[in-house]
Protein backbone atom coordinates (compact mmCIF):
# COMPACT_ATOMS: atom_id res chain seq x y z
CA UNK A 1 0.00 0.00 0.00
CA UNK A 2 0.66 3.49 0.01
CA UNK A 3 2.15 5.34 3.39
CA UNK A 4 3.21 8.88 3.89
CA UNK A 5 6.29 9.84 5.29
CA UNK A 6 7.30 12.76 7.34
CA UNK A 7 9.31 13.97 4.66
CA UNK A 8 6.19 13.80 1.81
CA UNK A 9 3.97 15.42 4.56
CA UNK A 10 6.65 18.53 4.88
CA UNK A 11 7.02 18.95 1.39
CA UNK A 12 3.66 19.09 0.88
CA UNK A 13 2.81 21.36 3.90
CA UNK A 14 5.43 23.84 2.79
CA UNK A 15 4.23 23.80 -1.15
CA UNK A 16 0.45 24.92 0.64
CA UNK A 17 2.18 27.91 2.84
CA UNK A 18 4.23 28.83 -0.55
CA UNK A 19 1.14 28.31 -2.84
CA UNK A 20 -1.38 30.46 -0.43
CA UNK A 21 0.58 32.61 1.82
CA UNK A 22 0.38 33.02 5.56
CA UNK A 23 -2.63 35.36 5.78
CA UNK A 24 -5.06 32.68 3.91
CA UNK A 25 -3.81 29.28 6.11
CA UNK A 26 -6.28 30.23 9.25
CA UNK A 27 -9.14 30.78 6.81
CA UNK A 28 -8.75 27.86 4.94
CA UNK A 29 -8.21 26.02 8.34
CA UNK A 30 -11.76 27.38 9.79
CA UNK A 31 -13.40 26.72 6.61
CA UNK A 32 -11.94 23.15 6.51
CA UNK A 33 -13.36 22.40 10.79
CA UNK A 34 -16.72 24.55 10.05
CA UNK A 35 -17.04 22.27 6.46
CA UNK A 36 -16.28 19.22 8.74
CA UNK A 37 -18.72 19.89 11.44
CA UNK A 38 -21.38 20.68 9.27
CA UNK A 39 -21.11 17.21 7.83
CA UNK A 40 -21.21 15.71 11.08
CA UNK A 41 -24.28 17.41 12.13
CA UNK A 42 -25.88 16.85 8.69
CA UNK A 43 -25.42 13.19 9.40
CA UNK A 44 -26.67 13.10 13.02
CA UNK A 45 -29.59 14.30 11.53
CA UNK A 46 -29.52 17.87 13.42
CA UNK A 47 -30.65 20.81 11.26
CA UNK A 48 -29.27 23.83 12.07
CA UNK A 49 -31.89 25.70 10.37
CA UNK A 50 -35.56 25.33 11.07
CA UNK A 51 -37.86 24.91 8.29
CA UNK A 52 -41.17 24.17 9.92
CA UNK A 53 -43.43 26.75 8.30
CA UNK A 54 -44.98 28.86 11.14
CA UNK A 55 -48.79 30.24 11.22
CA UNK A 56 -48.78 33.35 9.98
CA UNK A 57 -50.97 35.98 11.44
CA UNK A 58 -53.94 37.70 10.21
CA UNK A 59 -53.26 40.75 7.86
CA UNK A 60 -53.87 43.99 9.58
CA UNK A 61 -56.35 46.80 8.02
CA UNK A 62 -54.05 49.58 6.29
CA UNK A 63 -55.10 52.85 7.01
CA UNK A 64 -55.00 55.29 4.76
CA UNK A 65 -54.50 59.02 6.27
CA UNK A 66 -52.96 62.40 4.32
CA UNK A 67 -50.22 64.00 5.29
CA UNK A 68 -50.93 67.55 7.25
CA UNK A 69 -48.45 69.14 4.66
CA UNK A 70 -49.82 69.13 1.50
CA UNK A 71 -47.69 70.66 -1.18
CA UNK A 72 -48.94 73.74 -3.13
CA UNK A 73 -47.79 74.67 -6.00
CA UNK A 74 -45.94 78.02 -6.14
CA UNK A 75 -46.95 80.78 -8.69
CA UNK A 76 -43.82 83.41 -9.58
CA UNK A 77 -44.21 86.82 -10.14
CA UNK A 78 -43.56 87.88 -13.25
CA UNK A 79 -40.85 90.64 -13.30
CA UNK A 80 -41.59 93.81 -14.99
CA UNK A 81 -39.66 94.29 -18.60
CA UNK A 82 -37.58 97.25 -18.44
CA UNK A 83 -40.24 99.17 -21.14
CA UNK A 84 -42.75 99.01 -18.91
CA UNK A 85 -41.07 100.45 -16.18
CA UNK A 86 -39.92 103.51 -18.48
CA UNK A 87 -43.84 104.19 -19.31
Amino acid sequence: MFGWSPLAIIIILLAVFLIFGAGKLPDIGSGIGKALKNFKNSLSGKDEIDVTPEEEPAPKKRQITRSKSVATPKVKKQAKSKSAKKA
